[in-house]
């Protein structure tokens, strides 16, 4: 497919707002993934190319909590495994399945993911909590990385947000351990997912390598922003992603 300078005049700018706010919340594929399409993309190269992008910004974004001492490998790498797994398989799937259907299940968990992060009690805030690293906080990890990881192989706006809400609400971490170990998984599932599309043909390299940086620079800016403000931040622009994913969904 040829590239023009429209394509990246479109991409790029909206790739770092979606890398900010993929960073502090999740969720940057809302932003992302139609900025392809609206370049003129084809969906399945919009998907793949926007996989590139994606797992670069990801990468910055992941590195940054990690030098903040903030990732507990013992409860990441049963995710990562478990991430590979579910991504892996979302990807071959989403060249076969009808988008509906994905669709047709995040209507019943929206109301549910809203009702989670307004809930005090089931959405921790307190940034003192400790990591506890048990069979129950594992369990939960790896669950939500395996269903989590498949839907975003196969589509995948929304993951980090949805893998925020399941470590904060289910394995009961803090907003900022939370928010660190789902973009470890996140990285992992960007990852997985790219190199089957890459298998497939679908990856415009030259634009998604010029929208990754972007997206690594937005990255950074909201990265740092996150670390210092912790669920202050975090929790209203989960609750606004969560509501641009369901204006996103009657709109199509």
């Amino acid at each position: 497919m040829p590239l023009t300078p429209k394509m990246f005049l479109i991409v790029c700018p909206l790739l770092f707002l979606a890398g900010f706010v993929d960073s502090i919340a999740g969720g940057g594929g809302l932003i992302s993934l139609p900025a392809y399409l609206f370049a003129g993309l084809p969906v399945h190269i919009a998907i793949g190319t926007n996989k590139l992008s994606s797992a670069c910004g990801t990468s910055l974004t992941t590195a940054r909590f990690i030098r903040g001492g903030l990732i507990r490998w013992k409860l990441a790498l049963p995710g990562i495994a478990a991430a590979m797994v579910g991504s892996g398989c979302g990807s071959r799937l989403s060249l076969l399945a009808d988008e509906k259907i994905i669709r047709a299940v995040l209507f019943a968990v929206l109301p549910l993911a809203a009702f989670i992060v307004l809930n005090p009690r089931l959405f921790p805030e307190g940034e003192a909590l400790k990591v506890r690293v048990d069979r129950r906080t594992v369990t939960v990890c790896v669950l939500a990385a395996l269903i989590i990881g498949f839907y975003d192989g196969f589509y995948g706006p929304g993951t980090g947000t949805f893998l925020i809400i399941a470590f904060a609400a289910f394995a009961k971490l803090p907003i900022k351990a939370a928010n660190a170990h789902a973009k470890v998984i996140n990285l992992t599932t960007n990852i997985t997912s790219l190199i089957v599309f890459l298998r497939g043909g679908t990856v415009l390299i030259p634009l998604g390598l010029a929208a990754a940086a972007c997206n690594m620079l937005g990255n950074y800016v909201g990265s740092g922003l996150a670390m210092r403000s912790g669920a202050k931040i975090t929790r209203p622009i989960i609750l606004t992603v969560l509501a641009l994913l369901l204006i996103k969904l009657l709109t199509e």
